[in-house]
């Protein structure tokens, strides 16, 4: 997450958790008229249309506010779903076993991308087995990462 995302997050965060909703995180993509601020929130009893408008609501009138982004943008609410954004230290230990996809912005043994088991997660360092291989990947260059659905066949 870069430093104008955790900006964001902090801002959202005590609003979206005052309103009974998990703040996932936050994620801008794009630059320009292209420039998309995704925020994804979660429940126990799961998300509907109408907690996205909540939400989107109250983060319109915190962007409104505190105008941290000097460009256009488009907000999207959403749900985590299948394909679960990997964000916060305790994503990454809450997922423990799970088949998932990792970006690293440095090169970790020659690679960058790993699709594979989340073997462990000690704070600072993320153990992944890809291929019959284990790779420890330190959580500070972690670009992205996301479950990979597991679907039934």
């Amino acid at each position: 997450m870069d430093r104008l995302e955790k900006k964001l997050n902090n801002m959202f965060e005590p609003v979206i958790e005052s309103m009974a909703y998990e703040l996932i995180g936050v994620e801008l993509t794009g630059s320009g008229n292209g420039t998309v601020l995704r925020v994804y929130i979660d429940a126990d009893k799961g998300i509907t249309v109408d907690d996205c408008q909540a939400v989107s609501y109250q983060v319109s009138g915190i962007l409104d506010v505190e105008d941290p982004l000097h460009e256009h943008y488009t907000l999207e609410v959403s749900s985590p779903g299948l394909d679960r954004p990997l964000i916060k230290p305790e994503h990454f230990s809450q997922f423990i076993g799970s088949l998932v996809k990792i970006r690293s912005k440095e090169s970790v043994l020659g690679r960058k991308n790993f699709k594979g088991i989340l073997e462990s997660f000690d704070g600072e360092y993320l153990t992944i087995a890809v291929d019959n291989e284990v790779y420890e990947i330190p959580f500070e260059i972690v670009e992205k990462a996301n479950l990979v659905p597991e679907l039934d066949s």
